[in-house]
């Protein structure tokens, strides 16, 4: 049975995210006080008890000048895929939000792996297409994910297991006196100065102070700032969000200086701390290139840094689309691609 969330039960959809083993904080309600500038609805279906078994929270972004709206769901849904009737019901109301909000398409990037092709064929069958992008960071959520998975092990056995390099690197931090710590909303312009030099160096736009300040706030006792210090100067910093059983290491930032003194493998090593503390089953370092053997590759040396922690790479199968008018999702594309290219232009 689909029902649309109204306000008075999501605090009974937000439980049923949080504990789901499909959950992620993309889909947690909090989020939608991240993307302030989205507005957004929430599906749930429920068995015949009225129990929820299946979600699905849906950002929609207006698209001036075209009357149209994009519907995207960031890692949903919240459900087992393999059951077929819940997926069909949640897709189900998203048609109905797609009149609603006369929408020419809608997207998804759920947590499957590209192998999977049974829950692929299953998306399929719902009207999708695959779009599985390419090897480095050209979809919305990254398609490659570097990640730690505990497997009840301790921390004692999760250091061992390190790559001796990477081992030896957190030790050299740790002589070194870099002092990690866990920091409020008051250290977040140490944060945005280190971010701003790693945007710098490595190219990319970076996000503004109030959208971190939302981060922090949303997520509240379940998101951590933390920054490295050495010599009483912040050198590096990173932002974790724990939600769902998954520790997820979503922004990070170093400074230009002081690189020898490794804070980055001990910031890293802190936060795992954190996620095996509070009974996580997996740290995601999230998005690395797919191409691990080109060396020459800009991105390598990131792939490079994550491995060292000896986890796995997880190939996720894509975005999945449902175009529900062609013509004009075919014009906002080439509208968009036009506006980006003047956007590239005028950063030069």
């Amino acid at each position: 049975m689909l029902e649309v969330i109204t306000e008075n039960k999501h605090e009974e959809y937000e439980k049923f995210v949080s504990t789901h083993h499909k959950g992620s904080f993309y889909q947690s309600l909090k989020w939608t006080k991240v993307k302030n500038n989205w507005n957004y609805e929430a599906l749930v279906s429920r068995d015949q008890d009225g129990k929820i078994v299946g979600s699905m929270l849906i950002l929609i972004q207006k698209i001036p000048y075209f009357n149209s709206s994009f519907l995207y769901s960031p890692r949903g849904p919240v459900c087992d895929i393999y059951n077929r009737l819940v997926f069909s019901d949640l897709i189900s109301g998203v048609r109905l939000l797609a009149e609603k909000y006369n929408a020419h398409i809608f997207k998804i990037d759920p947590n499957i792996l590209a192998s999977d092709n049974k829950l692929i064929e299953i998306i399929n069958t719902n009207g999708f297409t695959l779009n599985k992008g390419g090897e480095n960071f050209e979809t919305i959520q990254p398609r490659f994910n570097y990640r730690l998975y505990f497997n009840g092990r301790s921390l004692d056995e999760l250091l061992s297991n390190l790559h001796s390099k990477t081992r030896y690197n957190i030790r050299v931090s740790q002589k070194h006196g870099v002092q990690i710590k866990i920091c409020d909303k008051d250290y977040l312009d140490d944060f945005m100065t280190i971010m701003k030099v790693t945007g710098e160096r490595d190219g990319f736009n970076t996000r503004s102070k109030e959208y971190f300040e939302r981060i922090l706030d949303a997520f509240d006792k379940d998101v951590r700032l933390y920054i490295a210090f050495y010599k009483e100067l912040a050198i590096a910093g990173a932002i974790t969000v724990n939600y769902a059983g998954q520790s997820s290491y979503v922004y990070g930032a170093s400074d230009n200086k002081y690189r020898n003194v490794m804070p980055n493998y001990l910031l890293q090593w802190e936060m795992i701390k954190w996620a095996v503390e509070t009974k996580c089953y997996v740290y995601d370092f999230q998005g690395v290139s797919g191409n691990i053997t080109d060396e020459k590759n800009p991105l390598y040396g990131l792939y490079r840094f994550k491995k060292g922690f000896n986890g796995v790479l997880d190939e996720l199968a894509g975005e999945f689309d449902i175009v529900f008018k062609p013509l004009r999702n075919n014009l906002i594309s080439i509208a968009m691609d036009i506006k980006e290219n003047l956007n590239s232009f005028f950063r030069k």
